[in-house]
Order: C-alpha cells, then sequence, then structure tokens
C-alpha cells in the first residue's frame, strides 16, 4: 500500500509538471496578454486529379496583436510549413511577428496536420527535373520521364510549381500540377479579407515544401491589389525567369534565407555539396539578386523595397530542420518586414522569447511519458495486471547474460545492420514500394518505416530461429522465458495471456497520455513536441491509419525488445536500484539507436568539414534528404522508447509492456500529423 501511495505522488506530480509547463508556455504563445491566439478553420474549394470541384476544411492558428481591431488595422503574414510538419512548426516566426504587431495565420497545408484535404490534390505529373527549373533540357537528361507510385510522382514534383510553363505542369497522360501552394493561395484570400487586416500590407513566408507553396501564393496574387509586398523563403530553391510567365508575374521583396549545412541538394543549387561561396555567385543566384555573375554577396541587400525589387540571401548557420527556429533567420525576417510591410514595433529583432515554449512543451512531453510508468506502477498492484509482472526473471537469467566482447560482438553486429539498411529501406518504402498509397497505406514517412521495419522483422526472426536451433541441438535448448515472451510457469510456449494483458497495460497507458494531449490541445492550443510535431490529437481519418500501421510497429518493437531486452540482456540488468538502470540502460539505449547515431556522424562529419553529406558522397542525393535530416529527430526518440523499454523489462520481466507501449507511441508519431495521401 505504501508502495502504491508513492506512485499516485508521482503520478499526481508528473500531471502538475505537465500542465504547469503547458501553461506557462502558453502564457508565451499569448506574449503574456499582449497577443490573442485562437485555433480556426474554414471551408476551400479545391480541385481533384479527374477535374472535379470539391470542399474541405483548412485548419489555422491565428496571432493577433493587442489593440488591432477593425479600426486599427494591421499588417498581416500568412506562414506555410514544410513537409511532414504542421502550423506548429511555424510558432517561433509566428509569435516573434505576432510580438511586433504582426496578424500572424500559419495554416496546416493539404494532407498534414488537421486540415482534411489530401496531400495528392497538388498534383503531378510524369516527369522530373534534376537541376534548378529552367537551367533544364531532355539534351542532358536533366529533364526526365518517371513512373511508379503515386506518392513517388508528388515527392518528385514537390519543387514542380503549378504557375510554372506548360512544360514543367502538364504531361501527355492527362495529369497536371494543380495546386502547388497546397491551400496557401485560398488562405491568402481568407487572411486578406479578415476585418482587422490591412491587406495592403501582407507578406508570405514558408519553409522547406512551404517555400515553393509562398512561390505559387504570391505567383496567384502578382499583379492584384493584394499582391504580397514580401516573400520569405527558409530554405527555398530558385527557377530561372523563363521557366514561368515572368512577363506578367513579379514577385515583390523575396528573402531566401539559406541555412550553411542543408541537407537537400536541391536547397543548395544542386550541382553544390556545400552551401559557399560559389552558392552566391552561381548563375541563377546572380539572376536572383540582379547582379553580374560572380560578384553577389551573402548578408546584403540588393534592389529597393519601395518598388519590390529588394533581394536578399541569407546564410545562416545551422542545417534544414533548425533553420524553422533560428535567431538569426528570425531577426533577418523581422528586418526585413519592417521594411516590406511597415511593421512598427520598438522591440528589438534579438529580443526573442519562442525558445522558452519550445523547451516547456518539450518537458510538458517527457513528463507525460513519466506519468505513464507511474500509472503502469499503480495498475501493475492491481489483481488484473499482478501476474504481467515478474521482475525476478531478469535475475534468474543474469547468469546466463553474455559479457565483455560477446556482448559487444552482437551489439556491434546490430548496429551495423541498423545502420546498413536504414538508408535504403526507408527511401525505398517513402517512394517506390508498392503499396496502396491512395488508399490504404497513405502516411508517407510511415511507409519508409514501414519497409525498414518488415526488413528487420526478417532479420531478427532469422536471427532468433538459428541460435533456437543450435541451442536444441545442442542439448541446452532454450525456452520462452529467455525470448523475455512467458513467464516462468508457461516456459515452454508463449505465454499468449501475458501478451494480452501486457498489450491492454501499454494501451491503458498510451490513452491516459493521449488524453493528456487532446487537454492540452483544448485548453492551450499546444501539442505535445518539440519544433517538430510528436503527439496529437487523432481525426477520424488519422486514426484510422493508425489502426493501418500500428501491426507492423507492434511485430517489430516486440522483436526489437525480444533481441535487445531479453537475448542481448546485459549484466546490468539484474544490478537494483539506478544504478542498476543506468548501467543496462546505456547499453541497451546503443542497440536501439546506434545505427542511426553512426549514420549521423556519417552524414554530417563530412558535411561540417566542408566536403558534403554523407549521404551523398557515399550513395548519391537519392539517399539523402528526409530521412537523413529526420535523424536529428529520431535520435532522441528512440533514446527516450529505450529509457521506457528498459524501465518495463526490469520492472515486469517480459517484452510485452515496453514494447508495445514504444510501438504505439512511435506509430502515433507517424500517424498523428505528418504527410498524409
Amino acid at each position: 500500500m505504501k508502495g502504491i501511495k508513492k506512485h499516485f505522488i508521482f503520478l499526481i506530480a508528473f500531471l502538475v509538471i505537465t500542465f504547469t509547463c503547458l501553461a506557462v508556455a502558453n502564457g508565451i504563445q499569448h506574449d503574456n496578454g499582449n497577443i490573442d491566439v485562437k485555433m480556426g478553420s474554414f471551408t476551400a474549394e479545391y480541385k481533384t486529379m479527374d477535374g472535379q470541384t470539391k470542399t474541405g476544411d483548412i485548419v489555422y492558428k491565428l496571432y493577433t496583436p493587442k489593440g488591432v481591431s477593425a479600426s486599427n488595422k494591421a499588417p498581416a503574414l500568412l506562414l506555410l510549413h514544410g513537409y511532414q510538419n504542421d502550423h506548429e512548426t511555424s510558432a517561433a516566426y509566428a509569435l516573434e511577428l505576432a510580438r511586433r504587431g504582426v496578424v500572424v495565420m500559419a495554416i496546416d497545408e493539404f494532407g498534414h496536420g488537421a486540415t482534411d484535404i489530401s496531400m495528392v490534390n497538388r498534383g503531378y505529373v510524369n516527369h522530373k527535373v534534376t537541376v534548378n527549373y529552367g537551367m533544364d533540357s531532355e539534351a542532358d537528361k536533366t529533364y526526365v520521364s518517371i513512373g511508379g507510385q503515386t506518392r513517388y510522382k508528388i515527392l518528385m514534383n514537390f519543387s514542380n510549381l503549378s504557375f510554372f510553363n506548360d512544360r514543367y505542369t502538364k504531361d501527355d497522360a492527362g495529369n497536371s500540377l494543380i495546386d502547388s501552394s497546397m491551400g496557401g493561395i485560398a488562405a491568402y484570400a481568407y487572411l486578406s479579407e479578415m476585418d482587422i487586416v490591412d491587406n495592403q500590407r501582407m507578406a508570405v513566408s514558408g519553409h522547406s515544401m512551404g517555400t515553393w507553396a509562398s512561390w505559387s501564393t504570391s505567383a496567384a496574387y502578382s499583379g492584384t491589389p493584394i499582391a504580397p509586398k514580401a516573400t520569405i523563403l527558409q530554405a527555398g530553391e530558385l527557377f530561372t525567369k523563363n521557366a514561368y510567365d515572368s512577363e506578367n508575374i513579379k514577385f515583390n521583396n523575396v528573402l531566401l534565407l539559406t541555412a550553411k549545412f542543408d541537407e537537400f541538394n536541391y536547397f543548395r543549387d544542386y550541382s553544390k555539396k556545400t552551401v559557399d561561396d560559389d552558392v552566391i555567385h552561381d548563375s541563377i543566384t546572380s539572376e536572383f539578386l540582379n547582379v553580374p555573375e560572380g560578384t553577389g554577396e551573402w548578408n546584403k541587400t540588393y534592389g529597393s523595397f519601395a518598388d519590390g525589387t529588394a533581394r536578399r540571401r541569407e546564410l545562416v548557420v545551422t542545417n534544414h530542420r533548425l533553420l524553422t527556429h533560428d535567431h538569426r533567420a528570425i531577426k533577418t525576417s523581422i528586418e526585413w518586414l519592417k521594411e516590406a510591410i511597415g511593421v512598427n514595433t520598438s522591440l528589438s529583432p534579438d529580443d526573442q522569447i519562442f525558445a522558452g515554449k519550445e523547451w516547456l512543451v518539450l518537458f510538458a512531453a517527457l513528463s507525460a511519458i513519466a506519468s505513464m510508468l507511474a500509472l503502469m506502477e499503480i495498475l501493475l498492484a492491481t489483481s488484473f495486471f499482478n501476474g504481467v509482472s515478474e521482475p525476478q526473471i531478469v535475475i534468474n537469467k543474469a547468469s546466463e547474460v553474455k559479457t565483455g566482447w560477446k556482448w559487444w560482438k552482437g551489439a556491434i553486429i546490430t548496429v551495423l545492420i541498423a545502420a546498413c539498411t536504414y538508408p535504403f529501406m526507408t527511401q525505398l518504402g517513402h517512394g517506390l514500394l508498392p503499396l496502396p498509397d491512395t488508399t490504404v497505406f497513405r502516411m508517407t514517412i510511415g511507409n519508409g518505416f514501414l519497409s525498414w521495419y518488415l526488413l528487420l522483422i526478417i532479420i531478427m526472426l532469422i536471427t532468433t530461429l538459428i541460435p533456437w536451433k543450435k541451442a536444441k541441438k545442442a542439448g541446452t535448448p532454450k525456452d520462452f522465458t529467455d525470448l523475455g515472451l512467458a513467464r516462468t510457469e508457461n516456459a515452454g510456449k508463449l505465454d499468449w495471456c501475458l501478451m494480452g494483458k501486457g498489450l491492454l497495460l501499454s494501451f491503458c497507458m498510451a490513452a491516459f497520455m493521449y488524453v493528456q494531449c487532446v487537454i492540452a490541445e483544448k485548453l492551450f492550443m499546444l501539442d505535445f513536441r518539440f519544433i517538430w510535431p510528436f503527439f496529437k490529437g487523432f481525426s477520424c481519418e488519422r486514426l484510422l491509419q493508425f489502426l493501418v500501421y500500428i501491426p507492423v510497429f507492434l511485430i517489430f518493437f516486440l522483436f526489437n525488445n525480444s533481441k535487445i531486452f531479453a537475448q542481448a540482456q546485459n549484466d546490468g540488468a539484474a544490478v537494483p536500484g539506478i544504478k542498476g538502470f543506468i548501467s543496462s540502460w546505456w547499453r541497451s539505449a546503443i542497440c536501439m539507436i546506434g545505427g542511426i547515431v553512426l549514420l549521423c556522424f556519417l552524414e554530417y562529419i563530412p558535411f561540417f568539414a566542408g566536403m558534403g553529406p554523407g549521404a551523398d558522397l557515399l550513395f548519391g542525393s537519392t539517399f539523402g534528404g528526409p530521412f537523413m535530416s529526420l535523424m536529428i529527430v529520431f535520435v532522441p526518440q528512440v533514446l527516450v522508447f529505450s529509457v521506457v523499454c528498459n524501465y518495463a523489462y526490469r520492472r515486469t520481466g517480459s517484452v510485452y509492456v515496453g514494447a508495445f507501449t514504444v510501438a504505439i507511441l512511435a506509430c502515433w508519431i507517424v500517424t498523428g500529423g505528418s504527410a498524409i495521401m
């Protein structure tokens, strides 16, 4: 009873920490009452690939500075996020511009977040280019035909914009680019009609995929009374004037923020392995800056804000994903908009508070995860779940663990298998694995992990069966407790009852965290994340996708936990207390995340040394980009998962609770808000 009381205290403490962090973060996003923040949606018309006109809801988050009204209108900014992100990824720019008197709308683009218009409605064609648009030709094979899955054609057309010439936007199969603004055009119109907005002083900004959406939105309103007075590109791509109708489409005051260590080659002007002076001097940047080739300079404004010809390419020492929350990038954007749309503020551009909100939301997410473990302890004390826990098994198996080189040999093999398969299998699943991607397996990033997990399941199954048969042949047969899949009383068979109760316990834990997440969204308009989407509330559509992917995630993490925590149990597992936890955890973490950490070194050490991204150098740019840049998000996620798995294994003596809990969390991350076809 005393132990249960302790865990109830922990549970309450974690809940207090979670919601205190969220409340303070909410205060920051409201700038202590100086900004009104609200969620909303509007109905927009969109075209489908077969020419039908339909309607759907675009979800947005609106930041309105205090004192702005119909009689005191303010300039406005539309923010468009990148691939696999949502409106909250734009929060740093939104908050800092709203603090300076700008009405800011950050939307969920097609196929992202809570917007219910699918990404396929962006459109696609059966060809792509491998250089900046307008610099391509069929003769040098930089303009090529493509086939394959629908998602592959969409991904290969991300930089192909719907205002480009027919050569790029139509094909002989009847396909076409429909709306590369991904809802930006409709959102800009909606924002311009708000009675609090001075629609003569509006701007557009986007990150990554959102930069193409920004170009498209600005092009759509070029020449109109509400044409954007500025376009700010956070890691954007350039194209030549002969790629579109440059006589009639004009872009006002364009700022291009370039990450020095951008993992995506099209944001390094394709041919460049690194971002250096060759980029600012090349022909396409020279055309953009309107200067003679070879004379352009970083961080220098060319042209005039008065006539819309201002151009600047800012070099920011960061990587692709972190550009959304970079102090220097935001400062430069503030200064740009002061000139372009007349932002009137006494706040220094260096006065930025967004980071506090991001860290607090991260602490809230970690506290919510910790609360699951406290709930697990409480439920394990009930009569129903009591039989799930048999930690004595871990101690009993202590004499059988591998130590020294024998353990490290298995760990190294595990790390190398993960490292060697990740770049190829994730990219295969992301684009080309034959899947019904517009009807069943609709999560594009999810398909990358699906492909990788399926291969690893096969490898883990083989490497489990071979030692099993060898041990039987040698007269020292293994049982299911050796695999972490049974209690002592059922050692000779798969313990289905234990598995079922473990799954139910994991569901209760994840559901408890989900409720906290939904409360956070309803009360504070915040979810559990750090910059990029982690845990969000489900729509019905996304819940169905969760149910589609979860079986593979459950099987993968079950095998993964069995291999790492039971079959490769290290000698720290039987040591009691915090010392034993740390001793067993760091070695288990190496096995779970070592392969991705190794790839991080291979990717970024050459990049920081000036040679280029490791994936591009080793495998070609095809295997760079999304999944390589994702590693900096993936590593900390799996480190947290390893803590959960290690704690659950030591506490229960089986792998079910840890494996199923992190499977649910991982699948939730993949399906909750990321890109959907």
